[in-house]
């Protein structure tokens, strides 16, 4: 299998009853918009909120519920790789997302009977299910973590120019050509502008991987116009975009 991926944006108003999901194909990446998630994994459970971010393993029999009701964000499914930090180069050790700062989960399991409990599982990019007549987290096997966004270091004032958006990086799925990822995870969180009258723009440019932006919550600077929380914008490869006229002026 080579290595890809695809976005896609979920909106879920029921909760996974009697019943779990397994990716074998790849890993997914899910971040919440709107509404928490409870996740429960073979690895303990995850308490999941809009501005925190999970990752789930390929393989791992998962379950999600809605504490809040109905729920909405953005899952990125990766294949062929697994995301790791980026390269930090000069900035050091401890910048951007820090390892100490990502999440366990808490250990739980179930020992309970089911009637029956029905396992999704993904392969190949079709479905197929099977039922049991037991919870697949009848044992805690703990070995993962999750991020608190808001525990990301943002690097802001710039001397010209738009600085790349691989400042921003929270994770990375590299690959083998060089500058290019088969997927960044990239985060534009609230900054301390302390520089007035610096604010610069992206150009209008165009790039060798596509660039698929969600809106957790607040607003993007270079979009000023109609880009509301929920929202997503997708440029494909080599597709040229930049802000809109209300950002420029």
């Amino acid at each position: 299998m080579g290595k890809y991926y695809i976005t896609y944006r979920y909106n879920a108003n029921k909760s996974m009853d009697n019943c779990a999901f397994c990716n074998a194909d790849g890993d997914f990446l899910i971040v919440p918009q709107q509404g928490r998630l409870l996740i429960t994994t073979e690895c303990g459970r995850l308490k999941v909120s809009p501005g925190e971010i999970a990752i789930i393993p390929h393989g791992f029999r998962f379950s999600v519920n809605l504490p809040d009701g109905p729920s909405r964000g953005y899952v990125a499914e990766i294949f062929g790789t697994h995301f790791q930090l980026p390269d930090l180069g000069p900035i050091g050790a401890n910048g951007l997302a820090s390892p100490r700062d990502f999440l366990v989960p808490t250990a739980w399991f179930e020992d309970k009977s089911y009637p029956g409990y029905t396992i999704v599982q993904k392969f190949g990019g079709e479905l197929f299910d099977a039922v049991q007549d037991f919870s697949p987290f009848n044992v805690v096997a703990w070995h993962g973590n999750y991020y608190d966004l808001s525990k990301f270091c943002p690097y802001n004032t710039v001397l010209f120019d738009h600085s790349d958006p691989s400042i921003n990086t929270v994770l990375t799925a590299p690959t083998d050509k060089p500058g290019v990822a088969l997927l960044d995870f990239v985060i534009f969180p609230p900054r301390w502008l302390v520089a007035e009258h610096t604010f610069l723009p992206p150009y209008y440019h165009r790039n060798c991987m596509s660039e698929f932006m969600g809106l957790i919550h607040g607003g993007y600077e270079a979009n000023a116009d109609g880009f509301l929380p929920g929202g997503a914008s997708l440029h494909n490869c080599m597709t040229p975009h930049g802000p809109d006229t209300k950002s420029y002026e």
